[in-house]
């Protein structure tokens, strides 16, 4: 099965305008931006037959190109990235059996999460779109709820069925625990990371979906899949030692250099 890599990155973020070409330094001193270190994560997954920066911004597009990417252009109406995603597998031509959406606002994501991804839609032909969870160990945890407290949007949380067709996400943390957990003790939360892997007859009919009333309340656009009967599959993986965080606010930008230091990520 034919695999394709889509990077959506947009310039004018609500949160973080800019955010694509943020510089994150790493363990060894070297300024990398945001866009350039998630194309880097997306190219050393394997089995993916193309990988692509779809963005809608002439300064993304030189920053990518200088760097080594291939760029798809798309429009200014594209609502978030599944309708860039769905925008440029279109451009192309088509054609792929499974589109996979690195969103550029996670450059931690390791390969064997996305690979991981990959493997389960393969495996599970009922799903239309699938994605990744992590469980949260108690200091992750305690990250996400200090983010709500203060105010901030952090990570999103999913629940799941037994099956592991997603019940909801939310930017909230659920399911609510008044337990407290020791740092590396998993909890009953699971961390969403923000990659999917789409059929494509799904992906194309996306865009012509309203945008129904969680996805607007949530701001989450995974939602507009089940809004409309759509299984989603959560496919749990594994950190392997490996700490993970998305970049969606300018106080993130400390916290992953802080992660990449510790964990000797150039």
């Amino acid at each position: 099965m034919s695999v394709l890599l889509v990077i959506p990155a947009r310039y004018q973020s609500t949160r973080y305008p800019g955010k694509p070409l943020a510089m994150l330094t790493g363990a060894s001193g070297q300024a990398q931006s945001l866009i350039e270190r998630s194309w880097r994560a997306a190219i050393q997954v394997q089995g993916v037959d193309r990988v692509v920066v779809a963005t809608d911004d002439t300064r993304i597009q030189s920053a990518a190109q200088a760097f080594g990417a291939e760029v798809v252009m798309t429009s200014t109406d594209c609502a978030n990235g599944t309708e860039r995603c769905a925008e440029a597998h279109a451009v192309l031509g088509g054609g792929y059996d499974i589109v996979v959406n690195l969103q550029g606002d996670a450059p931690l994501t390791p390969h064997w999460f996305v690979e991981g991804l990959i493997d389960g839609l393969r495996a599970a032909p009922n799903a239309d779109i699938a994605t990744p969870v992590l469980c949260c160990e108690g200091a992750m945890l305690r990250s996400l709820q200090a983010d709500r407290r203060a105010g901030r949007v952090g990570g999103t949380t999913a629940v799941f069925a037994q099956d592991r067709r997603a019940l909801y996400f939310s930017k909230e943390v659920i399911p609510f625990t008044a337990a407290l957990y020791a740092d590396d003790a998993p909890t009953p939360v699971f961390h969403h990371v923000g990659v999917y892997a789409y059929r494509p007859d799904a992906l194309s009919a996306y865009p012509g979906w309203a945008t129904g009333p969680l996805e607007q309340l949530e701001g989450l656009e995974q939602l507009r899949f089940m809004e409309n009967g759509r299984d989603v599959l959560c496919v749990e993986v594994m950190a392997k030692g490996r700490q993970f965080w998305e970049l969606n606010n300018p106080e993130d930008v400390v916290k992953i250099e802080a992660m990449m230091a510790e964990m000797g990520l150039d």
